[in-house]
């Protein structure tokens, strides 16, 4: 899921020719990864060293950094702080403006800030980068100790993994307990790990968007997209970072965000914002142009490659697949059942990426909900993204849960 890009144009029967570039490049030379690299403007992150953090394949990944941003004022008792994790392709970059160091506004502007649903008068709000990622947290375009990039060095990690690191970054923060640990889609995954590896460091916590267990359609959908990112020859392994601007793996990775977006948006929508139009004089049917529905996938397919990095979109998407809270603690019933977090569950009536079902079966097999066996129901046209954009039913849901 993506946290940046989801929330930018109103809903429109046809978008400017304007606003959505051409399938190619364009005058600037795709980068060979839009990792943040070393040197590059730090913008509004900061970083904190956690040491090495065990694997559940036994392995250790050394000398783990992770970059986070934070708003609002902790409290003396360290007792207000709240922590939201990021869905698939965002980062640390939750509230504040674009500009120098982040090349997108905060994902949830809408709802973290003075005043809003995290208000960050009232609470200490931190998110970090996620372990694997590519925006200052280690990564495979990250630097080793011998000089270069991990690349295909990088190790398989799981969605536990990645909650061990984010442990360590908490105790190095210094903060014992959160007040909420809020996420949506693999944001939420790492939210049910928090409350059953950590139970004694959660007071509430929010699941929106996501199942307890990926399922095999799931999986499919998400293999799918790592055979585009794989199958690009640029690819070479994972380990092309020495390449040009122009030379790196940008086809693979644009396909693969092609791919998901139509996950993240619903069939209506797209419908009723293009139809069947097309975006120049040209005629699509031979006469050599393009529907709009294609140009709209080329614009997101090659802007993401702009700002995210090859290699972390397999670590992360591998990382959610393998999601299941009921691995090795008997059943998804039985982790669940022992949970002793309040706890809201959110899900979306037109998601078709993590489709309702998995909502209602949290919801039901979590003891302390806030709102009952049922989770709360979003009615949106815009499927899986709703909850990045469908701000104040999402943000009424927050305020019940912060207020219990």
């Amino acid at each position: 899921m993506d946290w940046q890009t989801t929330a930018e144009t109103a809903p429109a029967r046809l978008i400017p020719e304007s606003v959505v570039p051409s399938p190619q490049p364009g005058p600037v030379r795709a980068p060979v990864s839009g990792a943040w690299r070393e040197g590059d403007p730090v913008g509004d992150r900061r970083f904190v060293q956690v040491g090495d953090v065990p694997l559940e394949s036994g392995d250790v990944l050394p000398d783990v950094r992770v970059a986070y941003e934070s708003w609002g004022e902790l409290s003396p008792a360290r007792d207000n702080a709240v922590l939201v994790l990021h869905a698939l392709t965002g980062d640390s970059h939750v509230a504040g403006a674009a500009g120098v160091g982040h090349a997108t506004p905060g994902w949830w502007r809408t709802v973290v800030g003075p005043g809003l649903a995290l208000d960050t008068d009232r609470w200490f709000v931190v998110a970090p980068n996620v372990l694997g990622g590519c925006q200052g947290t280690t990564g495979p375009a990250s630097v080793t100790s011998d000089g270069l990039e991990w690349g295909s060095r990088f190790p398989f990690l799981t969605i536990r993994d990645q909650v061990q690191a984010q442990l360590a970054f908490a105790r190095e923060l210094g903060i014992e307990r959160f007040a909420a640990v809020v996420g949506g889609s693999m944001g939420a995954m790492h939210v049910l790990e928090w409350a059953i590896m950590a139970p004694d460091a959660v007071e509430r916590i929010a699941v929106l968007a996501a199942p307890a267990a990926a399922t095999a359609d799931q999986i499919a959908h998400n293999t799918l997209q790592l055979l585009a990112v794989r199958s690009d020859p640029a690819f070479r392994g994972g380990d092309y970072y020495d390449a040009a601007d122009g030379d790196g793996p940008w086809r693979g990775l644009a396909l693969a965000r092609r791919m998901a977006m139509l996950n993240y948006r619903t069939a209506a929508e797209l419908d009723g914002r293009f139809a069947r139009t097309w975006q120049s004089e040209l005629d699509p049917l031979g006469g050599g142009g393009r529907f709009a529905v294609e140009s709209y996938l080329d614009f997101h397919g090659n802007r993401f490659t702009r700002r995210f990095d090859a290699n972390s979109y397999l670590v992360l998407t591998e990382a959610m697949n393998s999601h299941d809270v009921g691995r090795g603690r008997g059943s998804v019933g039985a982790a669940l059942a022992g949970v002793r977090a309040k706890s809201l569950v959110l899900g979306i009536d037109t998601d078709r990426y993590f489709p309702l079902d998995g909502q209602r079966d949290i919801a039901a097999l979590l003891p302390n909900s806030v709102h009952g066996p049922d989770p709360v129901v979003i009615s949106s046209e815009f499927g899986h993204d709703a909850f990045l954009i469908e701000h104040e039913p999402v943000g009424r849901a927050l305020r019940d849960l912060l207020a219990a």
